[in-house]
């Protein structure tokens, strides 16, 4: 097939697998939000955390338990759901203290018995049936798109997801606070050299991380709905995501949550039968060419 045949024919599939595209904008942006945090505290604190997706799925629970359960407004949930992920960050940090010079293979130990720990209580509390949060009111209409209809919400989704990486970006490359995150990762003895409490930065950005996990649970709750094995889920795909993005890199995050989210909705129309395998397929191709990732530095 030419590039003239191509290009006639490109407008067309465009038109039939718009929807398909835009899901996996949406589904992208999701998976960000949990990969930028599960990345900075890897990157900058070298620790591994697979409770990480645990977070996401309580981070959703709590905020369904504020607007379903109380009846509160949708922003009061979000509000109360990041503060439990900014507090399960710092419980976090104090239970992995003693153990955060050991290697990977403990952190990963401890943290995979406390998400398994912390899916069960979800489970005794909320139960095994799928459960929703209902898009704010505003949000609950379709708008068109290139000539089709398309939730608002999700596009809403998509907005917030390219915002927070702006925003994301900015503070780690950009500022001092940054600087002084980059810094203490290079060299934490200069740093706290200089008077600056080294510990409390590293808390910071755990906190941070697993704050942004419980922002990803909340806002992917009407799409993805919450039930047992959500957290392992979305965790496997956040790994890949980091792995292809590069790792500790912000817009590597981004660009592997927007590969891994078109590579799941577009292979799920287009080829269902191997699409499952083709997650794991991009992983391959990204490592074959850029072991380190797209952004990863060697």
């Amino acid at each position: 097939m030419t590039f003239a045949a191509v290009g006639a024919a490109l407008p067309g599939l465009l038109n039939e697998h718009l929807v398909s595209i835009l899901n996996g904008l949406a589904v992208g942006m999701l998976l960000f939000t949990m990969a930028v945090g599960l990345s900075l505290i890897f990157g900058l604190m070298d620790v591994l955390n697979l409770a990480h997706g645990a977070i996401f799925l309580l981070g959703g629970y709590v905020a369904f338990q504020v607007i379903v359960g109380e009846g509160q407004s949708w922003l009061a949930g979000l509000a109360v759901a990041v503060g439990f992920g900014a507090v399960a960050g710092l419980a976090l940090g104090g239970i992995l203290r003693p153990i955060r010079h050991r290697g990977h293979l403990d952190q990963a130990l401890l943290t995979l018995g406390l998400a398994f720990v912390l899916s069960d209580l979800a489970t005794i509390f909320w139960g095994s049936d799928f459960q929703t949060i209902p898009s704010p009111v505003f949000l609950q209409r379709s708008v068109e798109v290139l000539g089709q209809f398309y939730p608002a919400y999700r596009l809403a989704v998509m907005g917030v997801g390219f915002a927070l990486a702006v925003v994301v970006y900015l503070v780690v490359e950009r500022t001092q606070v940054g600087a002084v995150l980059r810094a203490a990762v290079e060299d934490r003895a200069m740093v706290s050299a200089l008077g600056i409490n080294v510990g409390r930065v590293m808390l910071a950005v755990l906190a941070l991380g697993t704050a942004l996990a419980s922002f990803g649970g909340v806002i992917g709750a009407p799409i993805l709905s919450l039930s047992p094995g959500v957290d392992a889920e979305v965790l496997i795909l956040a790994l890949i995501v980091i792995v292809i993005g590069g790792l500790g890199s912000i817009p590597g995050a981004l660009v592997g949550a927007i590969v891994i989210g078109q590579v799941q909705s577009l292979g799920t129309a287009l080829v269902p039968q191997v699409a499952p395998f083709a997650l794991f397929g991009a992983m391959v191709i990204v490592l074959a060419v850029r072991p380190e990732g797209i952004f990863g530095s060697r």
